[in-house]
């Protein structure tokens, strides 16, 4: 049985900046050369993308997953590491992985009914995904295992360029807003996007990239904090916890979050 969820909340589109900002301390650096960065945690353990093929390296070993069949990788989430998601945009197809990265789950949109043409996914809980309907323009709650669509938000009117979730919260970044919503898909928080174009998530707490400068926000607020950090060419970044990761020049390097 499908369900839309009803917002009756208005919330008004503000965005408080601190006049401070949050200083980052310098922990090490891992030389690695890499295309897509994915994730990395506190034990040396990186996962990664190179010409198209899946990686996940710790100080014992490097393991890889590859399926040709299905074109590019779209995207990779490995918030909960014993279920990776792999999305190939171009055969509207996610892939779930086990922490040995064997297939444990395949969903294949263009065959599972209602037709879904999805663009974005991210990782529920349970055997939920966070999926983002191209053609209803809408972000949804997907059962994969049962087929069904738990809860649906109105339709997004703005452009989506990124989207990350946890267990219990997803967090849209569109050209206009960055969009929260619970885990009954109603919308709890609305922030202008002042020009902010990739965010990363961590126990509820978001890091947003502009240029190549970092914010903070911090999770149940609305204040928007700048990061203090040397002056790098951003390619890609994480956070882990307390900890910020920022490649560049081939060369993944680690910093501490001083937060108060």
């Amino acid at each position: 049985m499908k369900h839309t969820i009803i917002i009756f909340l208005v919330i008004i589109p503000l965005s408080i900046f601190s006049q401070e900002s949050i200083s980052t301390h310098y922990i090490d650096k891992i030389d690695i050369k890499i295309e897509k960065l994915i994730d990395a945690n506190e034990f040396n353990t990186v996962y990664y993308v190179n010409n198209n093929v899946f990686y996940k390296k710790d100080a014992s070993k490097t393991i890889s997953y590859n399926n040709i069949q299905l074109g590019n990788i779209t995207s990779v989430n490995a918030f909960n590491p014993l279920k990776v998601s792999l999305f190939y945009k171009d055969f509207n197809t996610a892939i779930i992985l086990d922490n040995r990265l064997a297939e444990i789950y395949r969903i294949d949109f263009n065959s599972r009914q209602p037709y879904r043409n999805i663009s974005f996914i991210s990782p529920g809980n349970d055997n939920n995904l966070w999926l983002f309907n191209q053609d209803s323009q809408q972000l949804e709650i997907f059962d994969y295992k049962n087929n069904i669509t738990k809860f649906k938000t109105l339709p997004i009117t703005s452009t989506v360029l990124d989207i990350k979730s946890n267990y219990n919260y997803c967090w849209l970044l569109t050209t206009d807003y960055l969009l929260v919503y619970n885990y009954f898909g109603t919308l709890i928080s609305k922030i202008k996007n002042e020009g902010y174009t990739n965010i990363d998530e961590s126990a509820g707490n978001i890091i947003l990239k502009k240029g190549d400068s970092l914010f903070y926000l911090k999770k149940e607020t609305r204040e928007i904090t700048p990061i203090k950090i040397p002056n790098l060419l951003i390619n890609q970044f994480l956070v882990t916890n307390e900890t910020l990761y920022i490649y560049q020049n081939e060369t993944l390097q680690k910093f501490q979050l001083k937060i108060n």
